[in-house]
């Protein structure tokens, strides 16, 4: 049975404002399964990268996908280091000083060896899931991918050997000196939601949203679809 938390290492140990530090793996989970978008942090050949991608988790490993042309999947065959990073911003906090703003968050560091999906079956299979997670039972929609499709895509996996979490959820704080300083001060809430859907001019008559993507509904936020989705396609969070 694996651990409920994330071992705490001199790698993945929130060192600034400790307290913020998440290292149980429902907490982490959380975070990452409520993003489609993450950043892989990795280094070739002495000159650092990082790569926005979408991505997906499934246990302890995360995959994510690209084009077969990039230089990230290029040097991911034999596997290398990375660090991959997902954050959601939730609000701005305005103080009296400059010094005192700041931005509420949510955030998740993994650590891993990052190798390329080059079994054709898997590969196949880290395709319909990629969909599938995301956009529950839409694979069952479509024509399938062609070779020279599956050609040009390719996936990564990374076990997540080490992660943490990192969280901050305040409230505006200033110096008690600085109260009396008349400058507006406010919490401002942000958040990604669903707008209105355009659908394609070409559409066939009658085909309509599918049930199983009851969770797109303009107005969601889209952290809370996420995880949603999540759920659908893979059940509870492991």
């Amino acid at each position: 049975m694996s651990s409920p938390d994330f071992e705490i290492t001199p790698r993945n140990k929130v060192v600034r404002r400790p307290h913020r530090g998440k290292y149980d793996k429902a907490t982490v989970y959380d975070i990452l399964d409520a993003a489609m978008l993450c950043h892989i942090a990795y280094v070739i050949d002495g000159q650092p990268y990082c790569t926005p991608t979408a991505f997906w988790r499934e246990g302890d490993t995360l995959y994510w996908h690209g084009s077969s042309a990039s230089r990230m999947l290029r040097n991911h065959i034999t596997g290398i280091p990375v660090c991959v990073t997902a954050t959601h911003m939730d609000s701005i906090l305005l103080a009296r000083c400059g010094f005192n703003h700041s931005i509420n968050y949510r955030s998740v560091m993994a650590y891993g060896t990052a190798k390329l999906i080059d079994d054709p079956q898997e590969k196949i299979e880290a395709m319909n899931n990629f969909i599938d997670r995301f956009f529950p039972g839409r694979t069952k929609l479509l024509r399938e991918a062609t070779e020279k499709e599956l050609k040009a895509t390719s996936f990564v996996m990374m076990e997540m050997e080490q992660a943490s979490g990192k969280i901050r959820n305040e409230r505006v704080h200033d110096d008690e000196e600085d109260y009396a300083i008349p400058a507006w001060t406010a919490e401002l809430p942000l958040h990604t939601v669903l707008g209105p859907f355009a659908e394609c001019p070409r559409q066939s008559p009658g085909v309509v949203q599918p049930a199983e993507m009851s969770a797109y509904q303009e107005g969601r936020r889209f952290d809370e679809v996420m995880r949603e989705t999540y759920r659908q396609h893979y059940g509870a969070a492991e």
